[in-house]
């Protein structure tokens, strides 16, 4: 395990700032409102030769009765356990305030090795007087630093990096099935991601929209490792009057862009809704090997049809995404969680599946005897071979006499015949389509 690295303070000292930073990319919402970054944010980091995990917490507000910020305690708690390093961050314009003391103390019981980083020291050369109050925290020596400025961040670092673990793997992970789960909010996918981990990674509470960020967390199971990314739920546009709300779904779309394979969160209570079909829809645009997976179906009374009748609704609400598998489960009492694991492995295999050209000029040449390919004013479509051009999505050059020949209808045949053949389960098939004389990709 690579070595994780915790920041952590009360609310809106520049802890997502900061975290940025070093990350070098923007992947925590950064706004001048306490309680932005509810979730423990992690990112892939490295200094110099070192390689780390560094983790984003909300403020930790130590006497909060709020539930939000009670949870984003309990966030910053969870982090601070799993840390080998805290970065424990003030602001030296405001001085050392009872929250600082409180947090500090909270640390020093949890017996972490921790760097303590002043914030808003924005010039260079001797720091402000008030940046020696902080040697009262009792953390050792502070070190001052600007995050917007990016100054006093490497000497940070380099103070971070001295106290890692000996043996610790500095090494970047192997690549990992990256699996984000989307859709309207409250439909349970941090739900999910909390069953799949079997701890509270995410939080969870029934108040809709309350994951802001997408949130990456490194999980292994019998030797296969995933990335799973929760996302905000994505609201109805004239909904998100929030610029917060606005980052969210950005970022969402963003989670589905860096993924393998797309969970579609659908609620059983609600069926299919515009909304979920318009998520889906960037996710099969984007080529992604995709699930379907109705959850909360622990709630809905059953009989012998129910399933079947659910299936042709979801069916017909997706019909643009035909080759998505659709799986029934609980998040909250684990039905099928296990089988949906294994799905996502399955898929993301054909997802990323690579026949040879002889076998799939074999089909198309099959596929054109037995139905002879459309024809317009006498003149008759030829298909003169195909090759497979890339993986994830699975993408085919077939090179053919003419491509307003090549109707819409006998293209889908074509795709038909191919999955009949190799599969491809879970994954959208792409086609280029080249005249002869075209050059090659």
């Amino acid at each position: 395990m690579k070595p994780v690295v915790a920041i952590v303070g009360r609310p809106n000292v520049g802890k997502s700032t900061l975290f940025n930073k070093i990350s070098g990319e923007r992947i925590s919402i950064v706004e001048d409102t306490p309680g932005v970054t509810r979730d423990r944010i992690y990112a892939d980091a490295s200094w110099l030769d070192k390689s780390f995990t560094l983790i984003d917490t909300g403020g930790i507000e130590p006497s909060s009765k709020d539930e939000i910020l009670s949870q984003m305690r309990l966030q910053a708690e969870l982090a601070i356990d799993m840390a080998d390093v805290v970065i424990h961050m003030v602001n030296v314009a405001d001085g050392v305030t009872a929250n600082d003391l409180d947090v500090a103390s909270m640390l020093q019981k949890a017996k972490k090795k921790i760097v303590l980083a002043v914030n808003k020291v924005d010039n260079i050369g001797e720091p402000p007087m008030e940046f020696y109050e902080f040697y009262n925290l009792g953390l050792g020596d502070p070190i001052a630093i600007s995050s917007t400025h990016g100054l006093g961040v490497g000497d940070l670092l380099d103070e971070v990096c001295k106290h890692f673990p000996e043996n610790a793997d500095m090494s970047d992970d192997e690549d990992e099935i990256k699996v984000s789960v989307i859709g309207k909010p409250n439909a349970g996918k941090s739900s999910l991601i909390n069953r799949i981990l079997g701890e509270n990674r995410v939080i969870v509470s029934n108040i809709a929209g309350t994951t802001r960020d997408a949130i990456d967390t490194h999980f292994e199971k019998n030797g296969d490792k995933f990335l799973l990314i929760d996302t905000a739920g994505v609201r109805k546009r004239k909904k998100i009057d929030e610029n917060v709300e606005h980052y969210s779904v950005v970022r969402a779309l963003a989670a589905v862009d860096r993924s393998d394979v797309c969970i579609i969160m659908l609620d059983a209570n609600e069926g299919v809704t515009e909304q979920d079909t318009k998520i889906a829809g960037y996710a099969h645009e984007q080529g992604k090997a995709c699930i379907l997976a109705v959850n909360k179906w622990d709630t809905i009374a059953k009989d012998d049809k129910t399933m079947r009748v659910f299936t042709q609704q979801v069916r017909e609400g997706f019909a643009f995404m035909s080759y998505a598998s659709i799986m029934f489960i609980s998040a909250k009492t684990g039905q099928r969680v296990d089988k949906l694991l294994e799905e996502i492995k399955l898929i993301n295999e054909q997802h990323k599946r690579r026949i040879t050209t002889g076998m799939l000029n074999d089909v198309l040449n099959d596929a054109m005897s037995k139905q002879q390919p459309p024809s317009d004013k006498g003149k008759r479509l030829k298909i003169y071979y195909g090759t497979q051009a890339s993986v994830a999505p699975p993408t085919f050059v077939l090179f053919c006499n003419s491509k307003d020949l090549f109707h819409y209808s006998y293209l889908r045949f074509i795709e038909n015949q191919i999955r009949a053949a190799f599969g491809f389960n879970g994954t959208p098939i792409h086609f280029i389509l080249r005249e002869k004389g075209q050059k090659d990709l």
